[in-house]
């Protein structure tokens, strides 16, 4: 059988359903003995813990688990006395009364082992380079070396923990979600955001090469273009609140023009799709773990488009430039939290913005799978309003209580690009701008 760090090959669930059932059934009928089996158990967070929880084997007792081998089936696993807390694939019981850190265990990239411990080898490795040679290993007007490694050590923390709570909110409030519970539910062997289990499979593989080329862009970019990540406050040109502010939101809406017409490339060029960006939307009930699960060109392409063009172009100083990464973290995994209320805090900060978005814009968005050309903005919504892609989805859930002005007026038919025009002719034109900039032309 072959294994991944998600998931077994096959899974019989009935099987597995009726055996929790026969389960529960003889725990009543033993309560008068000494020991009785329990249908749940707090979890220790650890490498062996996650190892034996994320990895279903022929001897797993997580699951009852049927092995299929050149067209056979082999004898199903019974099911034994083990936590119920794989969201790959169920939806815990409310019973399970779940603290936050179990919500915390299932962060580590689709639970694979080898991806978390390669993440870590990734985070350690610039301390370990700072060790031996230290100084050197800074670049005149950019932020110290070792800053920038302690940079994507919190970058990483803010995720998880973000995640968690995000998770938590999900699981613990099912009145807040955007989608039905019932468009969660476990069907035909998919997880809870629809995907089966090759194509969780080649996210896995997808998710080690995020990280690889993501490291490499970061700390690329570190030499490569020096003052890229802003220097110490004390030694940059002070700036006034106002000035902050006012850059911030160009950054933002700078970096949101190249993301939209990046994404709405990767949905209507064909080969974009087919290839790329279908492997995002293979998940049409989003969580915030499925953030940035994609191909790995897809978040690469993103990253450049994104984030390094509007930082050569509006430039952030040092705690602008902290406060506008965070706060992208936080607004990525909560479009794909599957709620869209209050306890979005990033979406929270910027509803009060003309054409601001929600989480429930994204979470419709992802429903229509390559039908889904619509709602392509990152932050604000404000190009989807310029460009006519903008979509309410399901904002009346929940009581409207995350519906924007622009929501509750009346809809607007989606404007299809003309013939004549390539969606990636902006992208050319940004990258122009960025050369122009680089030349110091402007």
């Amino acid at each position: 059988m072959k294994t991944s760090g998600r998931t077994c090959r096959s899974i019989n669930f009935t099987e597995s359903e009726k055996a929790r059932k026969k389960l529960r059934n003889s725990t009543q009928q033993s309560s008068t003995k000494e020991t009785k089996v329990k249908t749940f158990q707090t979890p220790k967070i650890s490498l062996k813990f996650l190892k034996k929880m994320c990895i279903a084997t022929k001897e797993s007792p997580r699951t009852n688990a049927t092995v299929e081998k050149d067209g056979h089936k082999s004898t199903s696993v019974p099911v034994k006395d083990v936590p119920q807390t794989v969201y790959s694939w169920t939806e815990p019981n409310a019973s399970d009364n779940l603290t936050m850190k179990n919500h915390f265990s299932s962060l580590l990239f689709g639970g694979s082992i080898s991806n978390t411990v390669l993440e870590f080898l990734l985070l350690f490795i610039p301390f370990g380079a700072f060790a031996v040679y230290g100084d050197n290993m800074n670049v005149k007007g950019s932020m110290p070396f070792k800053d920038l490694a302690i940079f994507f050590v919190v970058c990483s923390f803010v995720r998880r923990f973000y995640n968690t709570y995000l998770e938590a909110v999900y699981f613990s409030f099912p009145k807040l979600r955007t989608q039905p519970a019932s468009e969660h539910r476990l069907k035909q062997k998919k997880d809870l955001m629809g995907r089966d289990v090759e194509q969780l499979e080649l996210l896995d593989s997808h998710d080690k090469w995020t990280m690889v080329s993501q490291f490499l862009l970061n700390f690329g970019l570190y030499y490569a273009l020096p003052g890229f990540y802003p220097q110490a406050a004390e030694e940059a040109e002070a700036q006034s609140f106002q000035e902050r502010f006012v850059r911030l939101l160009l950054n933002h809406y700078v970096m949101s023009f190249g993301m939209y017409w990046a994404h709405r490339s990767l949905h209507v060029v064909p080969w974009l799709w087919e290839n790329i960006h279908s492997i995002h939307h293979w998940a049409k009930h989003p969580l915030s773990r499925n953030t940035y699960e994609d191909h790995w060109f897809d978040n690469f392409f993103n990253a450049i488009i994104g984030h390094m063009y509007a930082q050569i172009l509006v430039p952030l100083d040092l705690p602008t430039f902290w406060f506008s990464r965070i706060f992208r973290i936080l607004e990525s995994l909560e479009k794909h939290s599957g709620v869209s209320c209050g306890f979005n805090l990033a979406h929270s900060m910027q509803q009060w913005l003309p054409f601001a978005q929600m989480p429930h814009h994204h979470d419709w968005h992802h429903e229509g799978f390559k039908g889904s050309n619509y709602t392509f903005s990152s932050i604000g919504g404000l190009w989807d309003c310029v460009f006519g892609t903008r979509k309410g989805g399901r904002f009346r859930a929940n009581n409207s209580r995350a519906a924007t002005r622009e929501d509750l007026a009346s809809s607007k038919k989606i404007k299809e690009l003309p013939s004549w025009f390539h969606p990636c002719s902006p992208l050319v034109g940004l990258t122009i701008l960025v050369g122009m900039k680089l030349n110091g032309s402007f």
